[in-house]
């Protein structure tokens, strides 16, 4: 089972956004200088989840992303689906052409992992991983590392 990056980094900047939309929109280079993702990256991922109407965005001065919905109700499955990531164990991509166009030995196996991967996502919203105490703490400690690093910028002019 392989979740590429852009699963990973559109799971990533979901949570990041649902971490820190409480009060006001936030701007892609904010999540861009915490999670260290291209601002160009996370553009192309964004119109994708706007699109699919998970997020929504406000534009001009103070504008920037909000989740559509509350994060209790995003599953993690609906940010994978909305950037056509596709969580599959199998070789064949689920098709049953492993082995000579024909489903090899373990087809079965891998599809029913599969399957308890999607459920697993589909069990787990932003708002359960945003309630997570180490979650919290990281998103802590990204953030004193973004204010330390804009204070080092100002000293330095």
């Amino acid at each position: 089972m392989k979740l590429t990056t852009k699963g990973r980094y559109a799971v990533t900047a979901m949570l990041d956004l649902a971490l820190h939309a409480k009060d006001a929109p936030v701007p892609l280079a904010d999540i861009s200088r915490r999670q260290g993702i291209s601002l160009s990256y996370l553009e192309q991922l964004f119109a994708k989840l706007r699109r699919n109407e998970l997020v929504n965005s406000a534009r001009g001065p103070g504008g920037g992303y909000r989740l559509n919905r509350a994060a209790e109700d995003i599953p993690v499955v609906a940010v994978i689906n909305a950037i056509n990531e596709n969580v599959d164990a199998t070789r064949c991509g689920g098709l049953g052409n492993c082995q000579d166009n024909e489903p090899c030995l373990t087809h079965e196996l891998w599809m029913d992992l599969s399957e308890r991967i999607h459920e697993f996502l589909a069990g787990i919203s932003l708002g359960d991983l945003v309630s997570r105490r180490e979650v919290q703490a990281i998103s802590a400690r990204q953030d004193g590392r973004v204010v330390e690093r804009v204070l080092m910028a100002d000293s330095s002019l």
